[in-house]
């Protein structure tokens, strides 16, 4: 093990009060994204905050879901959610699906990346299945939520069903037992399936199991967990996956806290069970240190995709490093350049409280990873990358992603009533896909 470098990072905060408090202000902070990453005329929200940035679909299905809880804090009425949420789904149900360049969908599924003002295709990115199954996830959620009898809501709950009744998940099968990553108008469907190892995509397959109108078999999510690695890491027994979103994207819906598929029974453990034993791996990974990054310790955690200072190679106090731009870091085993994402630690907080609640409290009081940001949060952070050699406090992410913000909503929530998960409890799909995924309990 390499000695840690040991840097002086940011002054001390104020006080954040008690656990509850200091959770209450962190959701307020985060939302504020949603509050104001959106493009009011279509209800697309932007993929970060980087001028010019495209709509993200997935950042759209976070901020639904985010919606939520908002509206149960008092961060925003009902009546605004109703707006932008039927604003959004409108959009969604009306724009292009078709095979062309610049269509906004095909199938029933969505491109990755959307023009936040025409809903266009943007940057020649691909027909996402993850992404639309996040997207999905976030509108069956809101459709469960807002239940009102008045014509907005009843409106939005017959769109809600429509978008989701109409995407194709046999299409996205081609031809296989598994699902593929996606498709583009340019060259078909891409060369990667969702059938490796352990990863986010459970909510995908319960999604399309639970289809009414275009199921698939249970066959190919028997298949894709069958290949789930289980390790044995710094005494930790748990089935691996590197970087933490991978433990906790599905996770925001779906509370598996005693369910239990073939898998589980198998190794004796339910996935949240294995989310809090990740959650664990990640903390003795930054105490153990390897590699001798700056200021990784009990408190100082999280390894996940986010941006990050590269890429380019340093040598920094003697030691040669080569740093990552935006990549899925993950831990024990990389890869690892010395970038922490605060996010990632509070989208943790149902698995392990008592560990999660600290390290925020440190990020907030002793890193003060909140000053650069009007959103909660700094994106990420390498306090270990010295931009010019002099930069003690090391790089911080300009941009702050839809993608790590609705996490922190949502889970802060779910930590504290629920919430969501009890919301997503009441939809007959969600539940009719986890059955014939083979969950019981």
């Amino acid at each position: 093990m390499k000695k840690q470098t040991k840097f002086k990072l940011y002054k001390v905060a104020h006080s954040q009060g008690s656990d509850a408090q200091m959770l209450k202000v962190l959701q307020a902070e985060t939302f504020n994204y949603f509050l104001n990453e959106v493009n009011l005329q279509t209800g697309l929200i932007a993929d970060k905050t980087e001028p010019g940035s495209p709509s993200s679909i997935a950042a759209v299905g976070l901020g639904l879901t985010s919606y939520i809880a908002a509206v149960e804090r008092g961060l925003i009425s009902r009546d605004e959610v109703v707006k932008r949420t039927l604003t959004v789904l409108k959009f969604l149900h009306s724009c292009k699906q078709g095979t062309e360049v610049d269509a906004t969908g095909y199938k029933g599924f969505y491109y990755h990346f959307l023009d936040m003002s025409t809903g266009k295709r943007a940057w020649k990115c691909e027909l996402s299945t993850i992404d639309t199954a996040i997207l999905m996830a976030g509108i069956l959620t809101i459709r469960q939520y807002l239940t009102n009898e008045n014509k907005e809501e009843k409106e939005i709950r017959q769109l809600a069903e429509e978008l989701y009744l109409r995407v194709d998940w046999q299409w996205a099968l081609n031809g296989g037992e598994t699902i593929t990553h996606g498709w583009n108008p340019e060259s078909g469907f891409l060369p990667y399936r969702w059938d490796k190892r352990y990863n986010e995509a459970i909510i995908l397959y319960v999604l399309a199991l639970g289809s009414p109108t275009f199921p698939i078999e249970p066959a190919g999510y028997k298949k894709w967990t069958e290949t789930f690695e289980w390790k044995k890491m710094y005494d930790i027994e748990c089935i691996y996956g590197g970087p933490l979103f991978i433990h906790q994207m599905s996770h925001l819906w779906l509370d598996f806290k005693g369910i239990n598929d073939d898998l589980n029974r198998k190794i004796g453990i339910d996935y949240f069970e294995n989310s809090r034993r990740a959650t664990l791996v990640q903390q003795k990974y930054a105490i153990d240190n390897p590699e001798g990054f700056a200021h990784y310790g009990e408190y100082a955690w999280g390894f996940t995709a986010s941006n990050g200072p590269g890429p380019c190679k340093m040598s920094i106090n003697g030691v040669k490093r080569k740093f990552y731009g935006y990549i899925a870091r993950g831990a024990p085993f990389g890869p690892d350049d010395g970038t922490i994402s605060p996010w990632a630690v509070v989208a943790s907080l149902p698995f392990e409280p008592r560990v999660v609640l600290k390290t925020i409290r440190h990020a907030i009081e002793k890193l003060d990873l909140k000053k650069h940001s009007n959103y909660g949060f700094d994106g990420s952070f390498n306090p270990t990358f010295l931009s010019n050699g002099d930069n003690a406090k090391g790089w911080i992410s300009p941009w702050q992603l839809g993608l790590n913000q609705g996490p922190i909503i949502i889970m802060i929530e779910n930590f504290q009533t629920g919430l969501i998960w009890n919301t997503i409890k009441k939809c007959p799909y969600i539940i009719n896909g986890l059955k014939r995924a083979g969950f019981r309990g």
